[in-house]
Protein backbone atom coordinates (compact mmCIF):
# COMPACT_ATOMS: atom_id res chain seq x y z
CA UNK A 1 0.00 0.00 0.00
CA UNK A 2 0.85 3.42 -0.81
CA UNK A 3 3.05 5.60 2.04
CA UNK A 4 0.74 8.89 2.47
CA UNK A 5 3.28 11.78 2.21
CA UNK A 6 1.84 14.34 3.42
CA UNK A 7 0.06 12.49 7.12
CA UNK A 8 1.83 9.36 7.57
CA UNK A 9 -1.46 8.50 10.34
CA UNK A 10 -3.33 8.03 7.17
CA UNK A 11 -2.67 4.62 5.70
CA UNK A 12 -3.03 4.66 2.24
CA UNK A 13 -4.52 7.50 -0.15
CA UNK A 14 -8.31 6.62 -0.11
CA UNK A 15 -10.78 7.51 2.47
CA UNK A 16 -14.61 6.65 3.77
CA UNK A 17 -17.04 8.87 2.82
CA UNK A 18 -19.81 8.77 4.50
CA UNK A 19 -22.41 11.13 3.19
CA UNK A 20 -23.94 8.53 1.41
CA UNK A 21 -24.34 5.13 4.01
CA UNK A 22 -26.36 2.64 3.16
CA UNK A 23 -30.07 2.86 3.84
CA UNK A 24 -32.58 1.00 4.77
CA UNK A 25 -36.63 1.57 4.27
CA UNK A 26 -37.47 3.10 7.00
CA UNK A 27 -34.85 6.03 5.87
CA UNK A 28 -32.49 4.99 8.46
CA UNK A 29 -28.73 3.78 8.03
CA UNK A 30 -28.74 -0.05 7.59
CA UNK A 31 -25.86 -0.41 10.11
CA UNK A 32 -25.41 -3.63 9.09
CA UNK A 33 -24.50 -3.62 6.20
CA UNK A 34 -22.04 -0.50 6.95
CA UNK A 35 -20.49 -2.41 9.60
CA UNK A 36 -19.52 -5.18 7.03
CA UNK A 37 -18.48 -2.20 4.98
CA UNK A 38 -16.42 -0.46 7.88
CA UNK A 39 -14.69 -4.34 8.46
CA UNK A 40 -13.55 -4.34 4.91
CA UNK A 41 -11.94 -0.97 4.79
CA UNK A 42 -10.27 -1.55 8.13
CA UNK A 43 -8.69 -5.24 6.94
CA UNK A 44 -8.01 -3.82 3.98
CA UNK A 45 -5.10 -1.77 5.71
CA UNK A 46 -7.24 1.55 5.72
CA UNK A 47 -8.40 3.65 8.43
CA UNK A 48 -9.68 7.33 7.56
CA UNK A 49 -13.70 7.95 8.00
CA UNK A 50 -15.23 11.25 6.98
CA UNK A 51 -18.41 12.77 7.99
CA UNK A 52 -20.63 15.85 8.92
CA UNK A 53 -23.60 17.08 11.26
CA UNK A 54 -25.32 17.69 8.04
CA UNK A 55 -25.13 14.10 6.51
CA UNK A 56 -28.02 11.98 6.70
CA UNK A 57 -29.73 13.99 9.26
CA UNK A 58 -27.25 13.73 11.93
CA UNK A 59 -27.13 9.84 11.11
CA UNK A 60 -24.34 9.85 9.74
CA UNK A 61 -22.22 10.75 13.15
CA UNK A 62 -24.42 8.58 15.28
CA UNK A 63 -23.43 5.52 12.64
CA UNK A 64 -20.00 5.87 12.94
CA UNK A 65 -20.37 6.31 16.77
CA UNK A 66 -22.10 2.68 17.08
CA UNK A 67 -20.47 1.10 14.15
CA UNK A 68 -16.93 2.29 14.53
CA UNK A 69 -16.52 3.95 17.71
CA UNK A 70 -18.03 1.32 19.76
CA UNK A 71 -16.27 -1.69 17.89
CA UNK A 72 -12.73 -0.55 17.22
CA UNK A 73 -9.92 0.04 19.43
CA UNK A 74 -9.31 4.44 18.78
CA UNK A 75 -5.97 3.53 17.70
CA UNK A 76 -7.63 1.30 14.57
CA UNK A 77 -9.25 4.81 12.82
CA UNK A 78 -8.97 8.26 11.76
CA UNK A 79 -11.97 10.54 12.05
CA UNK A 80 -12.47 13.67 10.13
CA UNK A 81 -15.35 15.79 11.20
CA UNK A 82 -16.63 19.51 9.76
CA UNK A 83 -17.91 23.09 11.41
CA UNK A 84 -20.80 23.17 9.51
CA UNK A 85 -22.56 26.92 9.17
CA UNK A 86 -26.16 25.99 9.53
CA UNK A 87 -25.63 24.92 12.86
CA UNK A 88 -24.01 27.24 14.53
CA UNK A 89 -24.72 31.25 14.38
CA UNK A 90 -21.99 32.66 17.03
CA UNK A 91 -19.15 32.13 18.27
CA UNK A 92 -20.76 30.70 21.67
CA UNK A 93 -22.15 27.85 19.96
CA UNK A 94 -19.31 26.97 18.08
CA UNK A 95 -17.76 24.75 21.39
CA UNK A 96 -21.33 23.29 22.07
CA UNK A 97 -21.73 22.13 18.45
CA UNK A 98 -18.24 20.55 19.08
CA UNK A 99 -18.95 18.96 21.83
CA UNK A 100 -22.37 17.28 20.63
CA UNK A 101 -20.05 15.92 17.19
CA UNK A 102 -17.82 14.45 19.64
CA UNK A 103 -20.26 12.74 21.64
CA UNK A 104 -22.18 11.30 18.40
CA UNK A 105 -19.48 10.01 17.07
CA UNK A 106 -18.42 8.57 20.27
CA UNK A 107 -14.89 9.81 20.50
CA UNK A 108 -12.90 12.07 22.53
CA UNK A 109 -11.02 13.89 19.96
CA UNK A 110 -11.28 14.47 15.56
CA UNK A 111 -8.39 13.86 14.05
CA UNK A 112 -8.98 16.30 11.04
CA UNK A 113 -11.39 19.04 11.51
CA UNK A 114 -12.41 21.38 8.64
CA UNK A 115 -14.49 24.86 8.11
CA UNK A 116 -17.46 23.17 5.85
CA UNK A 117 -18.10 24.11 2.26
CA UNK A 118 -15.99 27.24 2.37
CA UNK A 119 -16.74 30.35 -0.22
CA UNK A 120 -17.95 33.57 -0.74
CA UNK A 121 -21.11 33.29 0.65
CA UNK A 122 -20.72 31.65 4.19
CA UNK A 123 -16.64 32.91 4.86
CA UNK A 124 -18.11 36.37 6.09
CA UNK A 125 -20.27 34.38 8.78
CA UNK A 126 -17.16 32.22 9.69
CA UNK A 127 -14.85 35.11 10.09
CA UNK A 128 -17.48 37.14 12.46
CA UNK A 129 -17.62 34.29 14.47
CA UNK A 130 -14.42 33.67 14.67
CA UNK A 131 -14.79 30.36 13.63
CA UNK A 132 -11.44 29.77 12.25
CA UNK A 133 -9.48 30.65 15.61
CA UNK A 134 -11.92 28.57 17.73
CA UNK A 135 -11.30 25.83 15.95
CA UNK A 136 -7.43 26.57 16.33
CA UNK A 137 -7.84 26.83 19.90
CA UNK A 138 -9.71 23.57 20.23
CA UNK A 139 -6.45 21.75 17.68
CA UNK A 140 -4.22 23.45 20.80
CA UNK A 141 -5.83 22.12 23.36
CA UNK A 142 -6.07 18.23 21.83
CA UNK A 143 -9.51 17.94 20.34
CA UNK A 144 -8.59 18.18 17.11
CA UNK A 145 -5.36 16.89 14.86
CA UNK A 146 -5.41 17.96 12.30
CA UNK A 147 -7.49 21.74 10.94
CA UNK A 148 -8.83 22.44 7.47
CA UNK A 149 -11.07 23.54 5.57
CA UNK A 150 -13.59 21.88 2.65
CA UNK A 151 -14.09 24.16 -0.26
CA UNK A 152 -16.71 25.04 -2.68
CA UNK A 153 -16.16 28.36 -4.95
CA UNK A 154 -13.61 29.70 -7.46
CA UNK A 155 -9.58 29.75 -7.06
CA UNK A 156 -9.75 33.30 -6.50
CA UNK A 157 -11.77 32.81 -3.11
CA UNK A 158 -9.57 29.96 -2.24
CA UNK A 159 -6.43 31.94 -2.32
CA UNK A 160 -7.84 34.81 -0.19
CA UNK A 161 -8.50 32.36 2.40
CA UNK A 162 -5.52 30.37 2.59
CA UNK A 163 -3.70 34.01 2.62
CA UNK A 164 -6.05 35.03 5.03
CA UNK A 165 -5.25 31.90 6.83
CA UNK A 166 -1.84 29.97 6.40
CA UNK A 167 -2.83 28.18 9.31
CA UNK A 168 -5.04 25.99 7.23
CA UNK A 169 -2.81 22.25 6.91
CA UNK A 170 -5.17 20.92 4.34
CA UNK A 171 -7.76 21.92 1.80
CA UNK A 172 -11.03 19.32 0.36
CA UNK A 173 -11.70 20.06 -3.31
CA UNK A 174 -14.15 18.54 -5.60
CA UNK A 175 -12.02 16.72 -7.93
CA UNK A 176 -12.70 14.86 -10.92
CA UNK A 177 -12.02 14.50 -14.60
CA UNK A 178 -15.44 15.97 -16.06
CA UNK A 179 -14.57 19.08 -13.15
CA UNK A 180 -10.70 19.73 -14.50
CA UNK A 181 -11.80 22.19 -16.57
CA UNK A 182 -15.51 22.30 -15.90
CA UNK A 183 -16.25 26.57 -15.91
CA UNK A 184 -18.24 26.37 -12.46
CA UNK A 185 -16.32 23.96 -10.53
CA UNK A 186 -12.50 24.97 -11.61
CA UNK A 187 -11.11 21.84 -10.42
CA UNK A 188 -7.67 22.33 -11.49
CA UNK A 189 -7.61 25.78 -10.72
CA UNK A 190 -8.41 25.18 -7.13
CA UNK A 191 -5.63 22.32 -7.08
CA UNK A 192 -3.16 24.46 -8.46
CA UNK A 193 -3.85 27.21 -5.35
CA UNK A 194 -3.65 24.61 -3.28
CA UNK A 195 -0.16 23.81 -4.53
CA UNK A 196 0.87 27.59 -4.62
CA UNK A 197 0.20 27.87 -0.85
CA UNK A 198 1.94 23.86 -0.50
CA UNK A 199 -1.56 22.33 1.10
CA UNK A 200 -1.93 18.99 0.82
CA UNK A 201 -5.28 18.15 -1.05
CA UNK A 202 -8.14 15.50 -0.52
CA UNK A 203 -10.35 14.75 -2.83
CA UNK A 204 -14.42 14.53 -2.13
CA UNK A 205 -16.81 13.43 -5.45
CA UNK A 206 -14.23 11.62 -7.46
CA UNK A 207 -17.15 10.13 -9.15
CA UNK A 208 -19.04 13.17 -9.35
CA UNK A 209 -22.17 11.35 -6.68
CA UNK A 210 -21.97 8.56 -8.56
CA UNK A 211 -22.28 10.59 -12.13
CA UNK A 212 -19.53 8.35 -13.43
CA UNK A 213 -20.08 5.59 -13.07
CA UNK A 214 -23.11 4.96 -15.62
CA UNK A 215 -21.69 6.77 -18.24
CA UNK A 216 -23.45 7.23 -21.76
CA UNK A 217 -23.37 4.36 -23.75
CA UNK A 218 -20.24 5.39 -26.29
CA UNK A 219 -18.01 6.47 -23.14
CA UNK A 220 -18.65 3.39 -21.37
CA UNK A 221 -17.31 1.63 -24.48
CA UNK A 222 -14.29 3.25 -24.35
CA UNK A 223 -13.41 2.28 -20.72
CA UNK A 224 -14.80 -1.27 -21.19
CA UNK A 225 -12.38 -1.65 -24.56
CA UNK A 226 -9.66 -1.31 -21.87
CA UNK A 227 -9.97 -4.31 -20.62
CA UNK A 228 -9.43 -3.69 -17.01
CA UNK A 229 -11.43 -1.91 -13.93
CA UNK A 230 -14.59 -0.82 -13.27
CA UNK A 231 -15.75 2.92 -14.41
CA UNK A 232 -15.81 3.87 -10.64
CA UNK A 233 -12.18 2.90 -11.01
CA UNK A 234 -10.70 4.58 -12.94
CA UNK A 235 -12.61 8.12 -11.51
CA UNK A 236 -10.95 7.51 -8.49
CA UNK A 237 -7.60 6.39 -9.45
CA UNK A 238 -7.18 9.48 -11.67
CA UNK A 239 -8.05 11.56 -8.55
CA UNK A 240 -5.30 9.88 -6.94
CA UNK A 241 -2.37 10.31 -9.54
CA UNK A 242 -2.07 13.89 -8.99
CA UNK A 243 1.15 14.53 -6.52
CA UNK A 244 -0.95 17.05 -3.95
CA UNK A 245 -3.68 14.61 -3.07
CA UNK A 246 -2.96 13.24 0.10
CA UNK A 247 -6.44 11.70 0.28
CA UNK A 248 -9.35 10.43 -1.91
CA UNK A 249 -12.46 10.07 -0.24
CA UNK A 250 -15.47 7.95 -2.15
CA UNK A 251 -18.84 7.77 -0.62
CA UNK A 252 -20.06 4.50 -0.94
CA UNK A 253 -23.46 3.58 -0.39
CA UNK A 254 -23.53 -0.47 -0.48
CA UNK A 255 -20.74 -3.49 -0.12
CA UNK A 256 -20.12 -4.18 -3.73
CA UNK A 257 -19.22 -0.41 -4.06
CA UNK A 258 -16.51 -0.99 -1.08
CA UNK A 259 -15.27 -4.03 -2.77
CA UNK A 260 -14.76 -2.35 -6.53
CA UNK A 261 -13.17 0.66 -5.13
CA UNK A 262 -10.68 -1.64 -2.59
CA UNK A 263 -9.75 -3.51 -5.30
CA UNK A 264 -8.29 -0.10 -7.06
CA UNK A 265 -7.19 1.19 -4.23
CA UNK A 266 -5.51 -1.56 -1.87
CA UNK A 267 -2.65 -1.97 -4.59
CA UNK A 268 -2.87 1.40 -6.37
CA UNK A 269 -1.32 2.62 -9.37
CA UNK A 270 -1.65 5.79 -10.81
CA UNK A 271 -3.19 6.01 -14.23
CA UNK A 272 -0.79 5.13 -17.47
CA UNK A 273 -0.72 6.81 -20.82
CA UNK A 274 -2.92 4.61 -22.24
CA UNK A 275 -5.96 5.55 -19.80
CA UNK A 276 -5.26 8.95 -19.34
CA UNK A 277 -6.18 8.85 -23.09
CA UNK A 278 -9.18 6.78 -22.39
CA UNK A 279 -10.03 9.22 -19.67
CA UNK A 280 -9.84 12.11 -22.34
CA UNK A 281 -12.24 10.79 -24.32
CA UNK A 282 -14.91 10.01 -22.09
CA UNK A 283 -14.48 13.33 -20.66
CA UNK A 284 -15.40 14.27 -24.14
CA UNK A 285 -18.06 12.07 -24.90
CA UNK A 286 -19.56 12.85 -21.40
CA UNK A 287 -19.56 16.40 -21.83
CA UNK A 288 -21.51 16.53 -25.14
CA UNK A 289 -24.53 15.16 -23.57
CA UNK A 290 -25.26 18.32 -21.54
CA UNK A 291 -26.07 16.11 -18.43
CA UNK A 292 -26.66 18.53 -15.06
CA UNK A 293 -23.79 18.14 -13.12
CA UNK A 294 -25.67 17.77 -10.19
CA UNK A 295 -23.57 15.57 -7.53
CA UNK A 296 -26.59 14.32 -5.29
CA UNK A 297 -25.23 15.95 -2.41
CA UNK A 298 -28.81 16.82 -1.10
CA UNK A 299 -28.26 20.11 0.87
CA UNK A 300 -31.27 21.27 -1.47
CA UNK A 301 -33.56 19.10 0.02
CA UNK A 302 -32.28 18.62 3.56
CA UNK A 303 -33.16 21.03 6.65
CA UNK A 304 -36.77 21.72 4.77
CA UNK A 305 -35.17 24.14 2.60
CA UNK A 306 -37.60 23.53 -0.16
CA UNK A 307 -41.22 24.63 1.16
CA UNK A 308 -42.66 22.53 -1.70
CA UNK A 309 -40.80 19.54 -0.90
CA UNK A 310 -39.69 18.73 -4.63
CA UNK A 311 -36.89 16.27 -4.43
CA UNK A 312 -34.52 18.08 -6.93
CA UNK A 313 -31.49 15.58 -6.72
CA UNK A 314 -33.82 12.64 -7.82
CA UNK A 315 -35.38 14.93 -10.82
CA UNK A 316 -32.10 15.76 -12.56
CA UNK A 317 -30.98 12.57 -11.86
CA UNK A 318 -33.89 11.49 -13.89
CA UNK A 319 -33.64 14.11 -16.61
CA UNK A 320 -30.21 13.13 -16.91
CA UNK A 321 -30.72 9.45 -17.45
CA UNK A 322 -33.43 10.10 -19.86
CA UNK A 323 -31.25 12.50 -21.86
CA UNK A 324 -28.54 9.81 -21.72
CA UNK A 325 -30.75 6.43 -22.71
CA UNK A 326 -33.48 8.29 -24.25
CA UNK A 327 -35.81 5.79 -21.92
CA UNK A 328 -39.56 6.67 -21.57
CA UNK A 329 -39.63 4.51 -18.42
CA UNK A 330 -38.30 7.38 -17.29
CA UNK A 331 -41.59 9.04 -17.38
CA UNK A 332 -43.31 6.73 -14.99
CA UNK A 333 -40.79 6.89 -12.78
CA UNK A 334 -40.96 10.29 -12.69
CA UNK A 335 -44.62 10.91 -11.74
CA UNK A 336 -45.24 7.61 -9.94
CA UNK A 337 -42.04 7.80 -7.95
CA UNK A 338 -40.67 11.27 -7.83
CA UNK A 339 -43.96 13.01 -7.28
CA UNK A 340 -47.30 12.92 -6.24
CA UNK A 341 -48.68 12.68 -3.03
CA UNK A 342 -45.77 14.57 -0.44
CA UNK A 343 -43.22 15.29 -2.96
CA UNK A 344 -43.75 18.33 -5.29
CA UNK A 345 -42.88 18.64 -9.41
CA UNK A 346 -40.81 20.27 -10.88
CA UNK A 347 -43.20 22.75 -12.34
CA UNK A 348 -44.68 23.26 -8.48
CA UNK A 349 -41.37 25.39 -7.57
CA UNK A 350 -42.21 28.87 -7.01
CA UNK A 351 -38.78 30.21 -6.95
CA UNK A 352 -37.45 31.31 -3.56
CA UNK A 353 -33.92 30.32 -4.43
CA UNK A 354 -33.98 28.60 -0.86
CA UNK A 355 -31.99 26.09 -3.07
CA UNK A 356 -29.41 27.80 -4.78
CA UNK A 357 -27.87 29.48 -1.90
CA UNK A 358 -27.33 26.24 -0.03
CA UNK A 359 -25.66 24.07 -3.59
CA UNK A 360 -22.23 23.41 -3.93
CA UNK A 361 -22.24 23.38 -7.56
CA UNK A 362 -23.76 27.08 -8.06
CA UNK A 363 -26.50 25.58 -10.25
CA UNK A 364 -29.91 27.79 -11.40
CA UNK A 365 -31.49 25.37 -10.07
CA UNK A 366 -34.49 27.01 -10.62
CA UNK A 367 -33.88 27.29 -14.41
CA UNK A 368 -33.17 23.15 -14.59
CA UNK A 369 -36.57 22.47 -12.84
CA UNK A 370 -38.38 24.51 -15.28
CA UNK A 371 -36.84 22.69 -18.70
CA UNK A 372 -36.94 19.44 -16.25
CA UNK A 373 -41.02 20.06 -16.44
CA UNK A 374 -40.85 20.57 -20.05
CA UNK A 375 -39.60 17.38 -20.47
CA UNK A 376 -41.53 15.43 -17.50
CA UNK A 377 -44.93 17.01 -17.75
CA UNK A 378 -45.73 17.45 -21.48
CA UNK A 379 -49.61 17.48 -21.89
CA UNK A 380 -50.47 15.22 -24.25
CA UNK A 381 -51.19 15.95 -27.87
Amino acid sequence: MKENTFFPEIRGTFGFGCMRLPMLEDKTVDKEQFCRMADAFIAAGFNYFDTARPYIGGQSETAIGECIAKRYDRSQFLLANKLSGSFFHSQEEIRPLFASQLEACGVEYFDFYLMHAQGARNYPKYKECRAYETAYELKKEGKVRHFGMSFHDKPEVLDMILTEHPEIEFVQIQFNYVDYEEPSVESRRCYEVCEKHGKPVIIMEPVKGGSLVNLPPAADKVFRDLGGGSNASYAVRYAASFPQVTMVLSGMSDMAQMEDNLSAMKDFKPLDEKEMAAVAEVCRIFKEQKLIPCTGCRYCVDENVCPMNIRIPDIFAARNTYETFRSWTVMGYYNGTLTGGEYGKASDCIGCGGCEGVCPQHLPIRDLLAKAAEVFEKKPE
